[in-house]
């Protein structure tokens, strides 16, 4: 039974690949995300997403081409509810291309919303698929590494993507993160583009070792076996050429005591994991620090992991 005939949802930022983790691993951060509210309507004409925010003008209108409209009427079709009129409306607060998950966080409110006005008949993890739709529309791969925590909050890992397994993993609870995002686009389907198809041998034990050692730690609050292990052969290595100063920039985060620093997703946000707040504050204004030095204006968000992933803003019943 429906009770509302409008439902807003906000979902937050979140950083994948985590070093060592392609693909395979995110976590969500607080401070920053998008909102979509859902609207129960009459009319027939629902074929455009109305833009709010300060990127909405940036992304396309046509829900066939905007990831919130496409993770909607996947899950409108897969629940058997396509003859269900929504309206919606994307309030795009994130940036585009800034390797936070902001085409994830569109989705993932976007569905949260529409199966919360449906009385919930799926449940937060159910809902993943659809909103990985909204990922395949935006970068060309429907990969979870994003949606998922933002979605169910906290570090997820995806053990598997056919069948689709995701877990959510337990962190320490003093773990902040700093990520700050340089004002510069890259788009996720040029930064895996020159990405190798194949790795060696070798390569590929030393990143499975590093991601086994990182889930370790990560259930262990060990966090020298975390420095040790957030390591990554497979992205980083490729993708330095795309964000100006990295590697000076990393090396400054380290030596402020940053657990580790790498690539925020395909960039061009970086992301450094750190034992406590202020330890965290501390790394965050090296990075920017060393973005401003080569004239790059940034943003800069210190957080713990965000435990509570998508949630309800608003609603209105009838």
């Amino acid at each position: 039974m429906i009770k509302y005939k409008s439902v807003t949802a906000f979902a937050p930022a979140s950083v994948a690949n985590v070093g060592c983790g392609f693909d395979i691993m995110g976590f969500a951060i607080q401070g920053i995300g998008d909102k979509v509210t859902v609207n129960l309507i009459n009319e027939s004409n629902n074929s455009t997403v109305i833009l709010k925010g300060k990127y909405g003008h940036l992304v396309p209108a046509e829900r066939h081409k905007n990831t919130a409209g496409v993770a909607v009427d996947a899950f409108l079709q897969a629940t058997g509810n396509s003859h269900i009129k929504l309206e919606i409306i994307l309030e795009k607060n994130m940036p585009l291309g800034s390797g936070m998950g902001s085409s994830a966080s569109s989705s993932a409110a976007a569905v949260f919303a529409a199966n919360h006005l449906l009385g919930n008949p799926l449940t937060t993890s159910e809902l993943i698929p659809f909103a990985m739709e909204g990922e395949r529309i935006a970068c060309g791969t429907a990969h979870a590494d994003n949606v998922a925590p933002a979605l169910l909050g906290g570090f997820v890992l995806i053990r598997s993507y056919s069948p689709l397994d995701i877990i959510q993993v337990e962190s320490p609870g003093d773990l902040y993160s700093a990520v700050v995002h340089p004002h510069i686009e890259i788009n996720t389907s040029d930064a895996r583009r020159v990405l190798k198809n194949e790795v060696s041998v070798e390569n590929a034990i030393i990143q499975s070792a590093n991601t086994a050692g990182f889930m370790v730690a990560l259930i262990k609050s060990d966090y020298d076996l975390m420095k040790r292990s957030m390591s990554d052969l497979l992205a980083e290595p490729k993708r330095i050429q795309l964000i100006p100063g990295f590697e000076e920039i990393k090396n400054s985060a380290m030596r402020s005591g940053a657990i580790g620093c790498g690539i925020s997703g395909s960039g061009p946000s970086v992301f450094a994991l750190c034992q406590g707040q202020e330890n965290a504050s501390t790394v965050a204004a090296v990075i920017q620090a060393g973005f401003t030095k080569i004239g790059l204006f940034n943003e800069a968000y210190v957080s713990q992991l965000n435990s509570k992933g998508t949630s309800i803003v608003d609603l209105v019943e009838f």
